[in-house]
């Protein structure tokens, strides 16, 4: 009786006991019901969740010189000749590049007619625009036409990176103008014109490695460009600005100590309400027993 006497699960023996058919379904019932939670519990436990957070960036890191930002820029141009494009980057801080032609791919469409107008640049984290045109070229068209279709606009780790992207995390916004075409009644000979504000983003995944992309959202017009009553030459342009706030997106998974808190409270919770319930039930048919045989006073 020694080491016996810290048992706070006292055993009672079975012929003290009476088994009942109400019971058995209670206790039936209540295995199935903690069976469904388990399972519930489970299937949230192994789901990520992905927590979103607001912050201000920094443009600069340290004393060195302010962030550069990717841009990823894919243009089909079935009108234009690929001999007479090249983008222009202008910005605040003083920037002026006409004709940038680094990292720049131009592949002819429609038999020599259309362009398929492929660079990736990097801009500052300053307002400034990027634009594509014939500016750069020697020889100009006699009937430019910049209708266009976008398959690719996109910052930092370019348009794959809705392919790392938690599910719940809306993958279109990193590569808004995807797709998108001018419209078959815009003017001949008109410019188009797109602003841009972009959210800087910050996705940290549960394997400690980080992806660093851009979200967008953009308004487009298109216009004939007029100087001095003269007419001039037609663009493509993309105006735009840095969000001093950063989204940050954080998986996270449940931690394993509260799955296994939440699996202890669920049965014995279970079992100590059905245990209620059980000896409710029990104590009403005994009263009813009692009041048939004439027993109860």
């Amino acid at each position: 009786m020694g080491f016996e006497r810290f048992d706070i699960y006292r055993k009672v023996p079975k012929d003290l006991t009476q088994p009942t058919q109400t019971g058995a379904a209670i206790s039936i019932g209540s295995c199935c019901f903690i069976f469904f939670l388990l399972v519930s519990e489970f299937l949230t436990f192994i789901q990520t969740e992905v927590v979103t957070e607001l912050y201000v960036d920094d443009p600069h890191t340290g004393i060195g010189p302010i962030q550069k930002i990717p841009v990823n820029i894919k243009l089909k141009m079935p009108e234009m000749e690929c001999k007479y494009l090249g983008v222009d980057i202008q910005d605040e801080m003083g920037r002026h590049e006409v004709g940038f032609s680094k990292n720049t791919r131009k592949d002819a469409i429609n038999g020599g007619k259309g362009c398929l107008f492929i660079t990736n640049i990097h801009i500052a984290k300053v307002p400034g625009n990027f634009h594509v045109s014939t500016h750069s070229s020697q020889e100009q068209p006699n009937n430019p036409d910049f209708a266009h279709e976008i398959i690719e606009l996109s910052f930092g780790a370019g348009g794959d990176a809705h392919k790392h992207l938690p599910e719940s995390i809306n993958s279109k916004a990193f590569n808004a103008l995807r797709g998108h075409k001018t419209g078959d009644k815009v003017q001949k000979g008109s410019s188009f014109d797109y602003t841009l504000r972009i959210v800087p983003t910050v996705i940290d995944k549960l394997d400690g490695s980080r992806l660093t992309s851009y979200q967008y959202t953009f308004a487009h017009k298109d216009f004939i460009s007029f100087a001095h009553g003269r007419k001039l030459s037609p663009a493509a342009w993309f105006r735009y600005e840095i969000s001093p706030l950063t989204v940050k997106y954080a998986e996270k998974r449940q931690p394993f100590y509260r799955f296994i808190t939440t699996m202890c409270a669920v049965i014995g919770g279970t079992f100590t309400v059905a245990g209620v319930i059980d000896s409710m039930v029990f104590s009403a048919q005994s009263m009813i027993k009692k009041q048939q045989l004439g027993k109860l006073n």
